[in-house]
């Protein structure tokens, strides 16, 4: 089932985990919702893990408060990552780690292929739904773009002028 969606924040969010955020959307049931900021690039790299000394400068994003010391991703290359979730067309959520590293070492992987994000963020059942009834929380229609090739610093405001 796919269940990506956007959201972007309202301009009267002041709390710095979601101030000018947009969200991806990755899974909504009845048991909550979660998913990932999109568009607040880290000052961390992934080399400057512990874990990962030995590899190469690549971005991080901060994906939302929760779990924030644990890494998480989306990709669009299920042709040479295995075991990802598809949550839209050609965006899959998480897959085979160890692979995905490997696949970024030898540049067969790019920033437009694949984006590491520190934490995510969550709402139990109904909560995000209220959100965005009061206003919180704009859906936005679903763009590939907004993930992968956007400039972060400008994508709220983007998505902004185009509601």
């Amino acid at each position: 089932m796919l269940t990506a969606q956007l959201l972007r924040s309202d301009k009267s969010i002041s709390d710095p985990n979601f101030y000018h955020s947009v969200l991806l959307i990755c899974e909504n049931n009845h048991e909550g919702a979660w998913g990932v900021v999109i568009n607040k690039r880290s000052i961390r790299v992934f080399n400057e893990l512990v874990e990962f000394q030995h590899c190469i400068p690549f971005p991080l994003y901060i994906g939302g408060p929760m779990e924030n010391e644990k890494l998480f991703f989306v990709h669009s290359r299920p042709d040479l990552i295995p075991e990802g979730q598809q949550i839209h067309v050609n965006l899959y959520w998480g897959g085979d780690f160890k692979k995905t590293v490997e696949l970024i070492q030898s540049k067969q992987l790019n920033e437009n292929d694949v984006r590491f994000y520190l934490g995510y963020c969550g709402w139990d059942t109904d909560e995000l739904e209220e959100e965005i009834k009061e206003g919180s929380w704009h859906p936005c229609p679903f763009q590939y773009d907004a993930i992968f090739t956007s400039n972060e610093k400008s994508l709220w405001q983007e998505l902004s002028e185009n509601r």
